[in-house]
């Protein structure tokens, strides 16, 4: 069964280059496009892995974070928060809000694939 991959991502350009990599790689998608979409999208949509911008309108990625892990049947989703803030201290926030894996923008796609195969296996 294809692995759904939740994207909370507010820049569209941002979201086109996720949405090109993974559906290259056989993934599919469901995007968001601010703090509170992804949340009720992941409630309603129940997504294999999550990727978090933590810069994000309405409701930032952390705060979007702490809801999801409040909802006990998304508990064991993993969210992998891929962002911007990339100084001292900024990885150990997003884990503190409750994500899983830690991915600086600009990333390569390398690097992101690898992240998101360490909780979604390769598919066959």
């Amino acid at each position: 069964m294809t692995k759904r991959i939740l994207v909370v991502e507010d820049t569209e350009d941002n979201r086109r280059i996720v949405r090109d990599l993974l559906s290259s790689v056989g993934y599919a998608l469901i995007e968001a496009a601010d703090g509170a979409e992804g949340v009720a999208l992941a409630q309603s949509e129940k997504p294999d892995l999550i990727l978090m911008d933590i810069q994000l309108p309405v409701v930032d990625g952390y705060e979007a974070t702490r809801r999801i892990r409040a909802i006990p049947e998304l508990a064991g989703v993993p969210i992998i928060a891929v962002t911007s803030y990339a100084l001292s201290g900024d990885e150990a926030k997003t884990r503190a809000a409750g994500c899983d894996g830690y991915v600086a923008k600009p990333f390569s796609p390398r690097q992101l694939l690898a992240k998101i195969r360490e909780f979604l296996p390769p598919q066959d």
